[in-house]
């Protein structure tokens, strides 16, 4: 058995370890025509998750006037909630994280999810306990801000060196970017992989086998 390299696992959740990136998607081109905005592109709506709420629907919807951002949030959380029951892990995520636990790393979730959300998902019966700590955008700061990872490697007692940071954006590489943290890119979430080489991840993984078969030989 090689050595333990990194003692702090943090994962992001949508596209990452969750299926919900077409649904997320679709929910944001949703709430943007609600509010008389021009539908983003499949594109344009996906390029954003990860990001907190507010600032990703903003992005993803420059018509919309200001004023009309909490109206747009409340029809985002609107079209989320009728498909919430849609979602789940993808394949092989529970026997990955479970082999790592057997490992004693940390194992964390960092999300630009609000609490309440990530709260709803990780109170299923399948995920007690599997999770030593997490921090969400609204608690902290959105992505690519490092302050999330920061928050977990000081409540744990961890190096940057001995974090890995697990994503399926740019929004999540760069965070490990500017926490000083290592990172591991998967490709089959919400954003192209080829946009992930200048942020340096060790690995980008094409499948949770992929990533599962990975963090045991070099985490």
């Amino acid at each position: 058995m090689r050595p333990r390299q990194f003692d702090l696992i943090a994962f992001d959740w949508d596209g990452t370890l969750f299926d919900s990136t077409q649904i997320i998607t679709r929910c944001i081109q949703a709430a943007v025509v609600d509010v008389g905005g021009v539908k983003p592109t499949d594109e344009a709506a996906s390029y954003v998750i990860g990001m907190a709420l507010m600032p990703a629907l903003a992005h993803a919807a420059p018509d919309v006037p200001q004023d009309k951002y909490p109206l747009l949030g409340e029809r985002y959380r609107h079209h989320y909630m009728r498909h919430v029951n849609d979602i789940s892990l993808f394949d092989g995520v529970l026997p990955m994280l479970q082999a790592l636990r057997e490992r004693h790393h940390w194992l964390t979730v960092a999300t630009g999810k609000s609490r309440r959300g990530l709260d709803d998902a990780l109170h299923t019966a399948e995920l007690k306990g599997v999770f030593d700590g997490s921090r969400t955008a609204d608690e902290t700061a959105g992505k690519p801000h490092p302050r999330m990872l920061h928050e977990l490697m000081r409540e744990f007692g961890v190096e940057p060196e001995r974090t890995l940071m697990i994503g399926d954006t740019t929004h999540d590489l760069q965070m490990a970017v500017n926490a000083e943290c290592a990172s591991v890119g998967v490709s089959y979430g919400a954003h192209a992989h080829d946009a992930f080489e200048p942020l340096n991840p060790r690995f980008v993984a094409h499948s949770v086998k992929e990533l599962h078969d990975w963090l045991l030989a070099h985490a």
